[in-house]
Protein backbone atom coordinates (compact mmCIF):
# COMPACT_ATOMS: atom_id res chain seq x y z
CA UNK A 1 0.00 0.00 0.00
CA UNK A 2 1.62 3.48 -1.42
CA UNK A 3 1.88 6.07 1.49
CA UNK A 4 0.79 9.55 1.03
CA UNK A 5 3.43 12.50 1.31
CA UNK A 6 1.95 13.16 4.45
CA UNK A 7 1.82 9.62 5.88
CA UNK A 8 5.35 9.27 4.61
CA UNK A 9 6.02 12.14 6.69
CA UNK A 10 4.19 11.27 9.77
CA UNK A 11 5.71 7.75 10.19
CA UNK A 12 8.72 9.23 11.67
CA UNK A 13 7.54 11.57 14.25
CA UNK A 14 5.08 9.02 15.25
CA UNK A 15 8.06 6.42 15.68
CA UNK A 16 10.03 8.77 17.45
CA UNK A 17 6.66 10.07 19.92
CA UNK A 18 6.81 6.23 20.97
CA UNK A 19 10.18 6.34 21.87
CA UNK A 20 10.31 9.25 23.73
CA UNK A 21 6.97 7.89 25.58
CA UNK A 22 8.11 4.03 26.34
CA UNK A 23 11.78 5.55 26.89
CA UNK A 24 10.43 8.64 29.18
CA UNK A 25 13.50 10.93 28.09
CA UNK A 26 11.08 13.69 28.08
CA UNK A 27 8.19 14.34 30.11
CA UNK A 28 5.12 13.02 28.26
CA UNK A 29 2.95 16.06 27.78
CA UNK A 30 6.32 17.77 26.42
CA UNK A 31 6.62 14.88 24.12
CA UNK A 32 3.11 15.43 22.68
CA UNK A 33 4.11 18.96 21.92
CA UNK A 34 6.93 18.10 20.33
CA UNK A 35 5.13 15.52 18.29
CA UNK A 36 2.78 18.22 17.51
CA UNK A 37 5.17 20.72 16.32
CA UNK A 38 6.99 18.32 14.05
CA UNK A 39 3.76 17.35 12.38
CA UNK A 40 3.28 21.42 11.20
CA UNK A 41 7.21 22.07 10.86
CA UNK A 42 6.80 18.76 8.74
CA UNK A 43 3.78 19.80 6.61
CA UNK A 44 1.77 16.78 7.91
CA UNK A 45 -1.53 19.25 8.22
CA UNK A 46 -2.01 22.96 9.01
CA UNK A 47 -1.33 23.83 12.01
CA UNK A 48 -5.31 24.36 12.66
CA UNK A 49 -5.87 21.03 12.08
CA UNK A 50 -3.14 19.83 13.99
CA UNK A 51 -3.86 21.48 17.45
CA UNK A 52 -7.79 21.48 17.06
CA UNK A 53 -8.06 18.44 19.46
CA UNK A 54 -6.60 20.18 21.98
CA UNK A 55 -9.79 21.64 22.30
CA UNK A 56 -11.94 18.72 22.42
CA UNK A 57 -14.95 19.06 23.98
CA UNK A 58 -12.92 16.05 26.18
CA UNK A 59 -10.65 18.16 27.31
CA UNK A 60 -12.77 20.43 29.02
CA UNK A 61 -14.20 17.21 30.89
CA UNK A 62 -10.83 16.83 31.69
CA UNK A 63 -10.69 20.44 33.91
CA UNK A 64 -14.27 20.56 34.88
CA UNK A 65 -13.53 16.61 36.56
CA UNK A 66 -10.37 17.82 38.03
CA UNK A 67 -11.57 20.84 39.82
CA UNK A 68 -14.22 18.79 41.33
CA UNK A 69 -11.78 16.67 42.71
CA UNK A 70 -9.26 18.98 43.79
CA UNK A 71 -12.46 20.75 45.94
CA UNK A 72 -13.49 16.83 47.16
CA UNK A 73 -9.70 16.25 48.47
CA UNK A 74 -9.19 19.80 50.00
CA UNK A 75 -12.37 19.39 51.50
CA UNK A 76 -11.67 15.70 53.09
CA UNK A 77 -14.79 14.56 51.62
CA UNK A 78 -12.27 11.40 50.37
CA UNK A 79 -11.01 10.40 53.94
CA UNK A 80 -14.58 11.22 55.44
CA UNK A 81 -16.02 8.03 52.94
CA UNK A 82 -12.71 6.39 53.67
CA UNK A 83 -13.13 6.33 57.48
CA UNK A 84 -17.05 5.70 57.12
CA UNK A 85 -16.69 2.41 55.26
CA UNK A 86 -13.89 0.91 57.66
CA UNK A 87 -15.44 1.51 60.67
CA UNK A 88 -18.64 -0.31 59.30
CA UNK A 89 -19.34 -2.95 61.79
CA UNK A 90 -18.65 -6.13 59.72
CA UNK A 91 -15.29 -4.66 58.88
CA UNK A 92 -14.24 -4.69 62.82
CA UNK A 93 -10.96 -5.97 63.17
CA UNK A 94 -10.85 -8.81 61.06
CA UNK A 95 -7.59 -8.93 58.59
CA UNK A 96 -9.52 -10.12 55.56
CA UNK A 97 -12.73 -8.25 55.60
CA UNK A 98 -9.92 -4.74 56.45
CA UNK A 99 -8.21 -5.68 53.05
CA UNK A 100 -11.36 -5.60 51.74
CA UNK A 101 -12.40 -2.72 53.35
CA UNK A 102 -9.34 -1.12 51.86
CA UNK A 103 -9.82 -2.25 48.62
CA UNK A 104 -13.83 -0.91 48.13
CA UNK A 105 -13.09 2.49 49.77
CA UNK A 106 -10.20 3.23 46.92
CA UNK A 107 -11.96 1.46 44.57
CA UNK A 108 -15.03 4.08 45.06
CA UNK A 109 -12.86 7.13 45.39
CA UNK A 110 -10.64 6.29 42.00
CA UNK A 111 -14.13 6.16 39.94
CA UNK A 112 -13.96 10.13 40.96
CA UNK A 113 -10.62 11.18 41.92
CA UNK A 114 -7.44 10.55 39.90
CA UNK A 115 -5.50 7.26 40.65
CA UNK A 116 -2.62 8.98 42.06
CA UNK A 117 -4.49 11.37 43.99
CA UNK A 118 -6.45 8.46 45.84
CA UNK A 119 -3.54 5.89 46.38
CA UNK A 120 -1.59 8.94 48.35
CA UNK A 121 -4.83 9.47 50.50
CA UNK A 122 -5.01 5.51 51.11
CA UNK A 123 -1.50 5.47 51.56
CA UNK A 124 -1.75 7.85 54.50
CA UNK A 125 -5.22 6.53 55.88
CA UNK A 126 -3.65 2.56 55.77
CA UNK A 127 -0.49 3.81 57.11
CA UNK A 128 -1.67 5.13 60.48
CA UNK A 129 -3.92 1.58 60.38
CA UNK A 130 -0.52 -0.11 60.48
CA UNK A 131 0.58 2.13 62.94
CA UNK A 132 -1.88 1.31 65.52
CA UNK A 133 -1.57 -2.26 64.65
CA UNK A 134 1.77 -2.33 65.66
CA UNK A 135 1.71 -0.35 68.98
CA UNK A 136 -0.75 -2.46 70.13
CA UNK A 137 0.89 -5.82 69.05
CA UNK A 138 3.54 -4.86 70.64
CA UNK A 139 1.65 -4.75 74.11
CA UNK A 140 0.04 -8.01 73.31
CA UNK A 141 2.63 -9.78 71.76
CA UNK A 142 0.59 -10.94 68.76
CA UNK A 143 1.86 -8.84 65.55
CA UNK A 144 0.61 -9.70 62.28
CA UNK A 145 2.74 -11.50 59.83
CA UNK A 146 4.89 -8.48 57.04
CA UNK A 147 3.01 -9.82 54.67
CA UNK A 148 0.33 -8.61 55.92
CA UNK A 149 1.36 -5.00 55.40
CA UNK A 150 2.70 -6.28 52.13
CA UNK A 151 -0.95 -6.89 51.02
CA UNK A 152 -3.11 -4.01 52.56
CA UNK A 153 -0.44 -1.53 50.75
CA UNK A 154 -0.41 -3.24 47.26
CA UNK A 155 -4.36 -3.74 47.45
CA UNK A 156 -4.80 0.25 47.77
CA UNK A 157 -2.29 0.32 44.57
CA UNK A 158 -4.07 -2.34 42.78
CA UNK A 159 -7.45 -1.15 43.45
CA UNK A 160 -7.12 2.57 42.69
CA UNK A 161 -6.03 1.65 39.66
CA UNK A 162 -9.14 -1.24 39.14
CA UNK A 163 -11.37 1.79 40.15
CA UNK A 164 -10.27 4.23 37.72
CA UNK A 165 -12.24 2.11 35.59
CA UNK A 166 -15.51 2.60 36.65
CA UNK A 167 -16.43 5.67 35.36
CA UNK A 168 -15.24 7.21 32.59
CA UNK A 169 -13.90 9.85 34.28
CA UNK A 170 -11.81 7.75 36.83
CA UNK A 171 -8.21 8.04 34.88
CA UNK A 172 -7.28 9.76 31.89
CA UNK A 173 -6.83 6.53 29.88
CA UNK A 174 -10.84 6.09 29.91
CA UNK A 175 -11.50 9.60 27.80
CA UNK A 176 -8.34 9.15 25.51
CA UNK A 177 -9.68 5.65 24.19
CA UNK A 178 -12.90 6.97 24.57
CA UNK A 179 -12.50 10.03 22.40
CA UNK A 180 -10.70 8.00 19.28
CA UNK A 181 -13.64 5.44 19.27
CA UNK A 182 -15.82 8.59 18.99
CA UNK A 183 -13.26 10.78 16.23
CA UNK A 184 -12.54 7.46 13.87
CA UNK A 185 -15.87 4.88 14.40
CA UNK A 186 -18.59 7.19 15.59
CA UNK A 187 -19.97 6.10 18.22
CA UNK A 188 -20.69 7.92 21.69
CA UNK A 189 -20.31 5.96 24.31
CA UNK A 190 -22.46 7.52 27.09
CA UNK A 191 -21.41 8.06 30.92
CA UNK A 192 -24.12 5.39 32.21
CA UNK A 193 -23.40 3.20 28.87
CA UNK A 194 -19.71 2.92 30.22
CA UNK A 195 -20.58 2.53 33.52
CA UNK A 196 -22.94 -1.31 32.75
CA UNK A 197 -19.74 -2.48 31.10
CA UNK A 198 -17.20 -1.31 33.63
CA UNK A 199 -18.71 -1.73 37.17
CA UNK A 200 -19.27 -5.45 36.27
CA UNK A 201 -15.98 -5.82 35.31
CA UNK A 202 -14.39 -3.70 38.17
CA UNK A 203 -16.60 -5.56 40.98
CA UNK A 204 -14.94 -9.14 39.36
CA UNK A 205 -11.43 -7.30 39.70
CA UNK A 206 -11.38 -5.77 43.14
CA UNK A 207 -12.69 -9.33 44.33
CA UNK A 208 -10.27 -11.13 42.50
CA UNK A 209 -7.43 -9.13 43.94
CA UNK A 210 -8.57 -9.38 47.09
CA UNK A 211 -8.80 -12.97 47.16
CA UNK A 212 -5.33 -13.33 45.57
CA UNK A 213 -3.69 -11.01 47.92
CA UNK A 214 -4.94 -12.53 50.78
CA UNK A 215 -3.76 -15.35 49.60
CA UNK A 216 -0.58 -14.79 48.29
CA UNK A 217 0.03 -12.31 51.76
CA UNK A 218 -1.39 -13.93 54.41
CA UNK A 219 -1.94 -11.87 57.86
CA UNK A 220 -1.08 -14.54 59.96
CA UNK A 221 -3.41 -13.75 62.38
CA UNK A 222 -7.19 -14.33 63.10
CA UNK A 223 -7.78 -10.12 64.18
CA UNK A 224 -5.87 -7.52 64.50
CA UNK A 225 -6.35 -5.75 67.70
CA UNK A 226 -6.90 -1.14 68.22
CA UNK A 227 -7.64 -1.11 63.95
CA UNK A 228 -10.87 -0.50 65.32
CA UNK A 229 -10.20 2.07 67.78
CA UNK A 230 -7.83 3.94 65.50
CA UNK A 231 -10.37 4.06 62.90
CA UNK A 232 -12.90 5.26 65.77
CA UNK A 233 -10.54 8.19 66.95
CA UNK A 234 -10.05 9.68 62.91
CA UNK A 235 -13.40 9.61 62.66
CA UNK A 236 -14.13 11.74 65.59
CA UNK A 237 -11.34 13.81 64.60
CA UNK A 238 -13.45 14.77 61.51
CA UNK A 239 -16.16 16.22 63.31
CA UNK A 240 -19.77 17.72 62.02
CA UNK A 241 -19.68 18.69 58.24
CA UNK A 242 -18.59 21.79 57.27
CA UNK A 243 -20.39 24.15 54.88
CA UNK A 244 -17.48 23.93 52.53
CA UNK A 245 -18.27 19.81 52.26
CA UNK A 246 -21.80 20.17 52.02
CA UNK A 247 -20.82 23.02 48.79
CA UNK A 248 -18.66 20.24 47.60
CA UNK A 249 -20.95 17.64 47.67
CA UNK A 250 -23.74 19.42 46.40
CA UNK A 251 -21.68 20.46 42.92
CA UNK A 252 -20.24 16.86 42.90
CA UNK A 253 -23.93 15.39 43.14
CA UNK A 254 -25.12 17.77 40.10
CA UNK A 255 -22.66 16.81 38.07
CA UNK A 256 -22.85 13.24 38.80
CA UNK A 257 -27.08 13.46 37.82
CA UNK A 258 -26.18 15.62 34.32
CA UNK A 259 -23.77 12.86 33.27
CA UNK A 260 -26.13 10.18 33.89
CA UNK A 261 -30.24 11.80 32.95
CA UNK A 262 -29.12 11.39 29.58
CA UNK A 263 -28.57 7.64 29.49
CA UNK A 264 -31.90 7.13 32.12
CA UNK A 265 -34.24 9.23 29.63
CA UNK A 266 -33.31 7.31 26.39
CA UNK A 267 -34.14 4.00 27.98
CA UNK A 268 -37.14 5.34 29.68
CA UNK A 269 -38.20 7.55 26.78
CA UNK A 270 -36.23 6.34 23.75
CA UNK A 271 -33.33 7.81 21.67
CA UNK A 272 -35.73 9.72 19.40
CA UNK A 273 -37.51 11.88 22.19
CA UNK A 274 -36.96 15.77 22.05
CA UNK A 275 -35.97 15.83 25.98
CA UNK A 276 -32.92 12.91 25.28
CA UNK A 277 -32.48 15.05 22.20
CA UNK A 278 -32.30 18.71 23.61
CA UNK A 279 -30.45 16.71 26.41
CA UNK A 280 -27.50 15.71 23.99
CA UNK A 281 -27.18 18.59 22.78
CA UNK A 282 -26.95 21.19 25.23
CA UNK A 283 -26.00 19.15 28.60
CA UNK A 284 -22.56 17.09 26.81
CA UNK A 285 -20.72 15.49 29.75
CA UNK A 286 -17.99 18.30 29.68
CA UNK A 287 -20.67 20.59 29.87
CA UNK A 288 -21.82 19.33 32.69
CA UNK A 289 -18.15 19.06 34.21
CA UNK A 290 -17.87 22.62 33.92
CA UNK A 291 -21.45 23.26 35.43
CA UNK A 292 -20.11 21.31 38.28
CA UNK A 293 -16.51 22.50 38.88
CA UNK A 294 -17.89 26.37 38.27
CA UNK A 295 -20.36 25.92 40.88
CA UNK A 296 -17.93 25.81 43.38
CA UNK A 297 -16.34 29.58 42.96
CA UNK A 298 -19.84 30.06 43.51
CA UNK A 299 -21.16 27.95 46.72
CA UNK A 300 -20.50 28.82 50.22
CA UNK A 301 -16.70 27.28 51.29
CA UNK A 302 -15.38 27.24 55.04
CA UNK A 303 -14.95 30.15 56.99
CA UNK A 304 -11.39 32.14 56.84
CA UNK A 305 -9.14 32.60 59.84
CA UNK A 306 -8.76 36.46 59.07
CA UNK A 307 -12.42 36.48 58.68
CA UNK A 308 -14.72 36.30 55.94
CA UNK A 309 -15.96 33.61 54.28
CA UNK A 310 -14.25 31.84 51.00
CA UNK A 311 -15.88 29.62 48.43
CA UNK A 312 -15.79 25.77 48.01
CA UNK A 313 -13.00 26.27 46.05
CA UNK A 314 -10.84 29.22 45.57
CA UNK A 315 -9.07 30.18 42.22
CA UNK A 316 -5.26 29.93 44.05
CA UNK A 317 -6.61 26.62 45.32
CA UNK A 318 -7.64 25.24 41.45
CA UNK A 319 -5.25 22.54 40.65
CA UNK A 320 -5.63 21.36 36.83
CA UNK A 321 -2.82 18.25 35.83
CA UNK A 322 -1.83 19.93 32.58
CA UNK A 323 0.50 17.31 31.69
CA UNK A 324 -2.72 15.23 31.37
CA UNK A 325 -4.33 17.57 29.15
CA UNK A 326 -1.43 18.16 26.80
CA UNK A 327 -0.94 14.74 26.46
CA UNK A 328 -4.41 13.66 25.75
CA UNK A 329 -4.49 16.56 23.22
CA UNK A 330 -0.92 15.65 21.43
CA UNK A 331 -1.98 12.00 21.65
CA UNK A 332 -5.45 12.76 19.85
CA UNK A 333 -3.54 14.86 17.55
CA UNK A 334 -1.14 12.36 16.38
CA UNK A 335 -4.33 9.72 16.17
CA UNK A 336 -6.24 11.70 13.77
CA UNK A 337 -3.62 12.76 11.66
CA UNK A 338 -2.60 8.86 11.29
CA UNK A 339 -6.57 8.01 9.83
CA UNK A 340 -6.57 10.96 8.04
CA UNK A 341 -3.19 10.64 6.51
CA UNK A 342 -3.64 7.07 5.28
CA UNK A 343 -0.61 5.92 7.89
CA UNK A 344 -2.96 3.61 10.32
CA UNK A 345 -4.84 2.19 7.48
CA UNK A 346 -1.46 0.63 6.35
CA UNK A 347 -0.10 -0.02 9.15
CA UNK A 348 -3.04 -2.42 9.19
CA UNK A 349 -2.94 -3.77 5.96
CA UNK A 350 0.87 -3.93 7.11
CA UNK A 351 0.21 -6.82 10.61
CA UNK A 352 -3.68 -8.08 9.28
CA UNK A 353 -1.62 -10.74 8.50
CA UNK A 354 -1.35 -11.66 12.07
CA UNK A 355 -5.09 -12.58 12.61
CA UNK A 356 -6.73 -15.42 11.37
CA UNK A 357 -9.65 -14.68 8.82
CA UNK A 358 -12.94 -16.29 9.74
CA UNK A 359 -15.84 -16.22 12.13
CA UNK A 360 -13.37 -15.95 14.93
CA UNK A 361 -11.37 -13.05 14.13
CA UNK A 362 -13.16 -10.56 16.31
CA UNK A 363 -12.66 -12.89 19.00
CA UNK A 364 -8.89 -13.28 18.27
CA UNK A 365 -8.70 -9.55 18.06
CA UNK A 366 -9.98 -8.47 21.26
CA UNK A 367 -8.26 -10.98 22.91
CA UNK A 368 -4.75 -9.81 21.31
CA UNK A 369 -5.93 -6.07 21.66
CA UNK A 370 -6.29 -7.22 25.28
CA UNK A 371 -2.68 -8.47 25.96
CA UNK A 372 -1.25 -6.00 23.77
CA UNK A 373 -2.37 -3.27 25.72
CA UNK A 374 -1.58 -4.78 29.11
CA UNK A 375 1.96 -5.34 27.84
CA UNK A 376 2.85 -1.83 26.93
CA UNK A 377 1.36 -0.53 29.98
CA UNK A 378 3.82 -2.20 32.31
CA UNK A 379 6.61 -0.03 30.24
CA UNK A 380 5.27 3.01 29.97
CA UNK A 381 2.64 5.63 31.22
CA UNK A 382 -1.59 3.78 30.93
CA UNK A 383 -2.05 6.88 29.10
CA UNK A 384 0.21 6.62 26.55
CA UNK A 385 -0.17 3.36 26.06
CA UNK A 386 -3.76 3.53 25.06
CA UNK A 387 -2.54 6.89 22.80
CA UNK A 388 -0.58 4.32 21.18
CA UNK A 389 -2.54 0.65 20.79
CA UNK A 390 -6.14 1.88 20.76
CA UNK A 391 -5.50 3.85 16.96
CA UNK A 392 -3.45 1.02 16.04
CA UNK A 393 -6.14 -1.88 16.83
CA UNK A 394 -8.92 0.52 15.32
CA UNK A 395 -6.91 0.09 12.10
CA UNK A 396 -6.00 -3.50 12.28
CA UNK A 397 -9.83 -4.07 12.59
CA UNK A 398 -10.57 -2.19 9.45
CA UNK A 399 -8.15 -4.28 7.44
CA UNK A 400 -9.30 -7.46 9.09
CA UNK A 401 -12.96 -6.40 7.84
CA UNK A 402 -14.20 -6.81 11.91
CA UNK A 403 -16.03 -4.57 14.30
CA UNK A 404 -13.89 -2.71 15.71
CA UNK A 405 -15.82 -0.84 18.44
CA UNK A 406 -15.30 -3.93 20.90
CA UNK A 407 -11.37 -4.23 20.07
CA UNK A 408 -11.23 -0.63 20.97
CA UNK A 409 -12.68 -0.57 24.34
CA UNK A 410 -10.53 -3.69 25.63
CA UNK A 411 -7.11 -2.47 24.73
CA UNK A 412 -8.86 0.94 26.71
CA UNK A 413 -9.57 -1.14 29.20
CA UNK A 414 -6.74 -3.26 29.48
CA UNK A 415 -4.24 0.27 28.88
CA UNK A 416 -5.06 0.73 33.00
CA UNK A 417 -4.04 -2.90 34.30
CA UNK A 418 -0.16 -2.54 34.72
CA UNK A 419 0.34 -4.50 37.77
CA UNK A 420 3.73 -5.67 37.84
CA UNK A 421 6.74 -3.21 37.66
CA UNK A 422 6.90 0.85 40.15
CA UNK A 423 6.85 2.24 36.70
CA UNK A 424 3.70 1.16 35.40
CA UNK A 425 1.88 2.98 36.96
CA UNK A 426 2.28 6.21 39.78
CA UNK A 427 0.09 4.33 41.84
CA UNK A 428 2.51 1.30 42.17
CA UNK A 429 5.34 3.75 42.04
CA UNK A 430 4.09 6.01 45.51
CA UNK A 431 3.66 2.24 47.16
CA UNK A 432 6.76 0.66 46.14
CA UNK A 433 8.43 4.36 47.71
CA UNK A 434 7.04 3.73 50.72
CA UNK A 435 10.00 1.13 51.59
CA UNK A 436 7.93 -1.54 52.97
CA UNK A 437 6.72 -3.21 49.61
CA UNK A 438 9.38 -6.02 47.87
CA UNK A 439 9.94 -5.33 44.35
CA UNK A 440 9.76 -9.28 44.05
CA UNK A 441 5.96 -9.06 46.43
CA UNK A 442 4.59 -6.43 43.75
CA UNK A 443 5.69 -8.73 40.34
CA UNK A 444 4.39 -11.88 41.90
CA UNK A 445 1.19 -10.12 43.01
CA UNK A 446 0.92 -8.20 39.82
CA UNK A 447 1.59 -10.50 38.01
CA UNK A 448 -1.41 -12.67 38.85
CA UNK A 449 -3.76 -9.92 38.89
CA UNK A 450 -2.30 -8.95 35.44
CA UNK A 451 -3.16 -12.61 33.37
CA UNK A 452 -6.77 -12.16 35.55
CA UNK A 453 -7.40 -8.67 34.77
CA UNK A 454 -6.64 -9.62 30.65
CA UNK A 455 -9.10 -12.50 30.98
CA UNK A 456 -11.80 -10.06 32.37
CA UNK A 457 -11.57 -7.69 30.03
CA UNK A 458 -11.39 -10.11 27.49
CA UNK A 459 -14.89 -11.88 28.50
CA UNK A 460 -16.45 -8.53 29.20
CA UNK A 461 -15.63 -7.21 25.65
CA UNK A 462 -16.85 -10.85 24.15
CA UNK A 463 -19.98 -10.79 25.97
CA UNK A 464 -20.90 -7.19 25.72
CA UNK A 465 -19.69 -7.89 21.69
CA UNK A 466 -22.03 -10.66 21.89
CA UNK A 467 -25.19 -8.69 23.68
CA UNK A 468 -24.97 -5.59 21.37
CA UNK A 469 -24.26 -7.83 17.72
CA UNK A 470 -20.88 -6.44 17.53
CA UNK A 471 -18.72 -9.46 17.37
Amino acid sequence: MDLTPEAQALAPIVIAVVVLWISEALPLAVTALLGAVACVVAGVAPAKEVFRPFADPLIFLFIGSFLLAEAIRRHGLDRRLAYRVLSVPWVGERPGRILAAVALVTVMISAFISNTCTAAMMLAIVGGILDAVDTVSRKTGRPPAPTFATSLLLCIAFAASIGGLATPIGTPTNLIGLGFIRDQLGVQVTFPGWCAIAVPVVAVMTTIAVIVLRRIFPAGVDRLEGVAEYVAVERARLGRWTVGQRSTAAAFALTVALWVLPGLLVVLLGEEHPACRWLAQRLPEGVAALIGAILLFLLPGDRRQEGGRSRALEWREARIDWDIVLLYGGGMALGELCFSTGLAAAMGAAINGWIPAGPWAGTVLVTVAAVVAVVTSEFTSNTASATMVVPVVIALARATGVDPLMAALAATFAASLGFMMPVSTPCNALVYGSGRVPLRAMMAGGAVIDVAGTLVVTAAMLITGWLWGSL
